[in-house]
């Protein structure tokens, strides 16, 4: 069986490609006023350095934001502000207390994780031809054909081979849904739209596709959820989308498996007790 990823180790992960995509806008730096150190404000005596400007506009601009004027007057803005409240808190002795220091040290971690991370994605860039290989693995495993379908999901096979009996006899498809135990579609005849084979489980699958369109399975079909009566309305040709308009997902997705592979060789070799 295939060794699941930690729940925390995904988030931390999935955290930094939301924090750090793969094209973050750069920014130019910010000018120091000429003539003074390499602040852009000073407040109280406490100068706040450029550097910290820096990284501020940085997170605005992988955030979407555009780069401007605005936005470097909003930025100094709100490290006077953040510099302003710190003194604050100071003066009150915020900084000496527990809680406080262990959120400190928290936050430090995650600057250093970051980075690390930052710098194992540029030094392990994925490769076109194995954002290629990706994309054919999905198509084939997608298929060239989607199905439209309906069913009817119940708790034990009697329940399903009676609504077989009954549809035999003539009774609607969309009427005998209403007694379906899959709250998501029972009051739409059962209808489940267009999808193709690989979106669901195994069984259903392999029944759908062997059905006929119009036709429904005379043999109830068992699944982890129940038993299935599950009929075929329509088959269409899948039209899959271009390579190009995938490829920043799929770029992302191997990017986020490398990065996993990564934390799980590391964790291998750390000794934990």
């Amino acid at each position: 069986m295939k060794q699941s990823l930690p729940r925390l180790t995904a988030l931390l992960v999935t955290g930094f490609l939301l924090q750090a995509p793969l094209h973050a806008q750069d920014a130019k730096p910010a000018a120091k006023p000429a003539g003074k150190p390499a602040a852009i404000a000073t407040v109280n005596g406490v100068p706040i350095p450029v550097a910290r400007a820096n990284a501020l506009l940085q997170s605005q601009l992988a955030q979407g934001q555009q780069d401007s004027e605005q936005l470097r007057a909003a930025v100094r803005n709100d490290l006077i502000t953040r510099e302003m409240l710190s003194q604050a808190a100071k003066r009150k002795g915020f900084d000496k207390k527990s809680e406080v220091q262990a959120q400190f040290e928290l936050a430090r971690q995650g600057i250093m994780v970051n980075a690390y991370l930052q710098d194992f994605v540029n030094a392990n860039p994925v490769k076109d031809e194995l954002v290629k290989s990706e994309y054919e693995g999905i198509v084939k495993t997608l298929g060239d054909k989607e199905y439209k379908a309906r069913h009817i999901l119940v708790e034990k096979e009697d329940e399903a081979k009676d609504i077989v009996a009954r549809l035999q006899k003539g009774e609607k498809f969309e009427e005998l849904a209403k007694q379906s135990k899959d709250p998501g579609n029972k009051d739409r005849g059962g209808d489940l739209g267009w999808s193709h084979p690989g979106g669901y489980v195994k069984p259903f699958a392999d029944a759908l596709v062997a059905l006929e369109k119009g036709k429904f399975s005379a043999t109830p079909v068992k699944t982890e959820h129940g038993w299935h009566v599950i009929q075929l309305d329509d088959v269409r040709e899948m039209k899959h989308p271009h390579l190009d308009e995938v490829k920043p997902q799929i770029q992302q997705r191997l990017q986020q498996q490398m990065l996993e592979k990564h934390i799980m060789e590391l964790r291998a070799k750390t000794k934990v007790e």
